[in-house]
């Protein structure tokens, strides 16, 4: 496995302040341009980078940069690493655990269902499955399509609420808007509501004034009767 160089620049920064490397080692050793190596050493390029000693990061050796100073022509060899990492692997297929292989079908509806905007192939790789038992769930020509029932893929363990999340939002991206229609209930506009508003104001209104009558309709009545008694008491005495 061919090692990279960690930071070639900031390694640039440091072999050209302290060593006697030329510029075409150096450029050589850091997959530079030699003319970027002489503009570094000039002060035209990679300022404000702090330089990052290849020994100290165990990329060089000492041995190997005095090899470097006595020979113009010899070409560095970055070190060996002391610790092997393994390449990473192609991703494939989601791994499902054979005790949940059973349930993925019911996953598979619940996705088809819930988020049709989820192509066949987000849909394999959130629930480890093949594009053909997609199709099959989703014609209804799975021979348990009887049997199955939906289930939500993150409760069964299938994948991570984040994994949907992202699947989700990448199927939803260039998608037009849903109309009025299809929410099936838009907000009121702000004039609406200030109508509204209105009539139930004037409606407030207009049933303390009727009730305003009514009292002093009823009062007035009131004060009425109690002047007829008292003229009866009077003709009595």
């Amino acid at each position: 496995m061919a090692q990279t160089l960690l930071m070639p620049k900031a390694t640039a920064v440091w072999l050209v302040d302290n060593t006697a490397l030329s510029f075409d080692q150096i450029a050589q050793f850091c997959k530079l341009h030699p003319l970027e190596v002489k503009a570094i050493a000039d002060g035209e390029a990679a300022q404000g980078i702090k330089g990052l000693d290849p020994i100290a990061t165990g990329q060089l050796s000492r041995d190997e940069i005095v090899r470097g100073e006595k020979d113009i022509h010899y070409k560095l060899k970055i070190s060996e690493p002391k610790v092997r990492v393994p390449d990473s692997k192609r991703r494939g297929p989601r791994y499902t655990p054979v005790s949940k292989r059973q349930d993925r079908p019911n996953a598979i509806l619940w996705l088809v269902r819930n988020h049709p905007e989820l192509k066949d192939a987000q849909i394999s790789r959130l629930v480890g499955t093949t594009k053909s038992t997609i199709e099959q769930i989703r014609e209804r020509t799975h021979w348990n399509s009887a049997n199955l029932a939906p289930m939500d893929p993150v409760t069964l363990g299938l994948c991570s609420q984040i994994d949907l999340d992202l699947e989700v939002e990448k199927a939803s991206k260039g998608r037009p808007l849903p109309t009025a229609a299809e929410l099936g209930a838009t907000l009121q506009s702000a004039a609406d509501t200030e109508n509204l508003r209105y009539g139930y104001d004037r409606e407030e209104e207009k049933e303390k004034e009727i009730d305003a009558n009514a009292v002093f309709a009823k009062l007035q009545s009131l004060k009425s009767t109690r002047n007829t008694d008292e003229d009866e008491d009077d003709g009595r005495y």
